[in-house]
C-alpha cells in the first residue's frame, strides 16, 4: 500500500481545516464514508483525540463478560507469531471499541502507548476517528486503514487491519481482532490473515456449541417426553437444543441476567423456565400470545437497554450499540424509516440496505413484532419511550442519526 498517496489524498479531501476538496488520487469508498461520518461529529483531523482508559477492575470485568475470552487462545496461536515477526500488536476489542487485550513486543507496545492505544481505551470512530477497530465496528466487515487514511493526523504513522468476531450461533458481533503497528510494518497479506484467524476462532466456538447442545439434548429428552403442550430445552444463552409441540427456532433471546421463572420471549410469548444442567426447560404458557405493550429505551447506561412490558411483567434486554442506534432512529421518526433511510441514519450510505435488513432481523429476535416493517417503525399498539442522561451509551457512535440527535439536544 502506497503511504505517500494516502497523505496526498488526505490533504486534498480533509485539508488543514477538515473541509478540503477533491483528491487527485481516488480515496477508497470505505475511507471516504468514514471521514464523512467523523467530520459530521465536528472532530478536527488535526487534533489528538483524548482517550480515557477504563479502570483496571472494569477492564477485567469486561474481559470476563464480553464472550471474547474463549477466542483468545486461537487468536494468539495464529496471529502472535506473525505479530512478533512483523513488529506489530495483536489487539482484541469489544463491541464498544474498548481494547480488552493488547499483546506484542515491548517496543511496539511503547509506540502504541504514545497514541493512547492502551488497554481499556475506546477506539470507536466517535472517539478517535477513522481507524481499523472503529471502522470495522461500523461496517462489520474486514478493513485495512493505512497511514493518512486515519482521520486523526496523530495516527498517520500507524497501520492497522481488523476483522469482526462473531458468535456463530447467533450472528451477534462480539468485537474485533486487529493487527496494528508503525507504517513500515504494513504487509499486503495482513488483512487476509486477520480475517482467516477470526473465522477459525468462530469455527472453534461452533464446535464447542455443538457439544453443549448434545449434552443438553440428552438431559432434556426424557423431560420433554412427559410434557403435554409446548416446551423447549435451551442453553443459558438461548440456543435451542430440543423441543416438543412446536417446530423450534435455532435460538430464543432471554432477558439479560435471567435467573429463571417467567419471561416474555419473542416468537413464543410468555414462558416459564426451570433450570436443568446446562440450561433451561422453558414451558410456553397457554396465554403465551400476550404481546408487548410498552418499550422503554434507556441510553443513560453503559450499554443501550430496552425494557419490555408484557402480560403484567417487565423484562430487560441489554443491546448492542448498533441496535441502540436503530431504536433511536425509530424513536426520532415515529412515522417510520425505509431500509434506505435507516442505512443513511446508521452509515451515511443509503445503499447499505442489505446490512440494515440483517440487523433489523436480529433485533426482531429480541423484540418480536414490536418492530413493524414497510416502513420500519414501532408497532401501533406499543408505547415507546426514550430516556437519556448526562452520558450516553452511544457516546462513541459515529452514526449520523446519533450525531443529529446530539446536536438537537445540545442546541435545544
Amino acid at each position: 500500500m502506497d503511504t505517500r498517496s494516502t497523505h496526498v489524498a488526505r490533504e486534498a479531501v480533509l485539508g488543514g481545516s477538515g473541509h478540503g476538496g477533491r483528491a487527485t488520487r481516488p480515496v477508497r469508498s470505505v475511507i471516504r464514508a468514514s471521514w464523512s461520518r467523523v467530520r459530521q461529529l465536528g472532530m478536527s483531523p488535526d487534533g489528538a483525540p483524548e482517550i480515557t482508559p477504563l479502570p483496571s477492575d472494569e477492564l477485567l470485568r469486561r474481559r470476563e463478560t464480553s464472550g471474547l475470552a474463549p477466542l483468545m487462545p486461537t487468536l494468539r496461536q495464529h496471529l502472535l507469531p506473525a505479530c512478533d515477526a512483523a513488529g506489530q500488536l495483536l489487539v482484541v476489542a469489544d463491541v464498544e471499541g474498548r481494547v480488552l487485550w493488547r499483546e506484542g513486543r515491548t517496543a511496539v507496545l511503547h509506540h502504541a502507548d504514545r497514541l493512547g492505544f492502551v488497554g481499556g481505551s475506546a477506539w470507536t470512530e466517535g472517539n478517535v476517528g477513522t481507524n481499523a477497530v472503529g471502522t470495522c465496528l461500523v461496517t462489520e466487515a474486514p478493513v485495512h486503514i493505512h497511514a493518512a487514511e486515519h482521520y486523526a493526523e496523530t495516527h498517520a504513522p500507524w497501520t492497522c487491519a481488523a476483522a469482526p468476531l462473531r458468535d456463530p450461533g447467533t450472528g451477534r458481533m462480539l468485537g474485533v481482532v486487529d493487527l496494528s503497528g508503525p507504517v513500515q510494518t504494513v504487509h499486503a497479506g495482513t488483512l487476509s490473515m486477520v480475517a482467516l484467524a477470526a473465522r477459525i476462532a468462530e469455527l472453534e466456538i461452533r464446535s464447542a456449541t455443538h457439544d453443549r447442545l448434545a449434552v443438553l439434548r440428552a438431559i432434556a429428552a426424557p423431560l420433554l417426553a412427559r410434557i403435554d403442550g409446548v416446551a423447549l430445552a435451551v442453553t443459558t444463552d438461548g440456543l435451542v437444543a430440543a423441543a416438543t409441540g412446536v417446530v423450534p427456532p435455532e435460538r430464543v433471546v432471554l432477558p439479560s441476567g435471567f435467573g429463571g421463572g417467567d419471561a416474555w420471549v419473542a416468537g413464543l410469548g410468555l414462558v416459564t423456565c426451570e433450570p436443568v444442567p446446562g440450561g433451561w426447560l422453558a414451558r410456553v404458557q397457554a396465554d403465551a400470545d400476550a404481546g408487548v405493550t410498552r418499550l422503554a429505551l434507556d441510553l443513560s447506561a453503559r450499554v443501550p437497554v430496552a425494557t419490555l412490558t408484557a402480560a403484567g411483567g417487565t423484562w430487560r434486554h441489554e443491546l448492542s450499540p448498533r441496535h441502540g442506534e436503530i431504536l433511536l432512529a425509530l424513536a426520532l421518526h415515529p412515522a417510520g424509516r425505509s431500509a434506505a433511510e435507516l442505512a443513511d441514519d446508521l452509515f451515511g450510505d443509503p445503499s447499505r440496505t442489505v446490512t440494515v435488513r440483517a440487523e433489523v432481523s436480529r433485533l426482531r429476535k429480541v423484540l418480536g413484532s414490536v418492530i413493524a416493517h414497510r416502513p420500519y417503525r414501532f408497532a401501533h399498539d406499543v408505547t415507546a419511550t426514550l430516556s437519556t442522561g448526562p452520558t450516553s451509551a452511544l457516546d462513541g457512535s459515529s452514526a449520523p442519526v446519533v450525531t443529529r440527535w446530539r446536536t438537537s439536544t445540545t442546541s435545544g
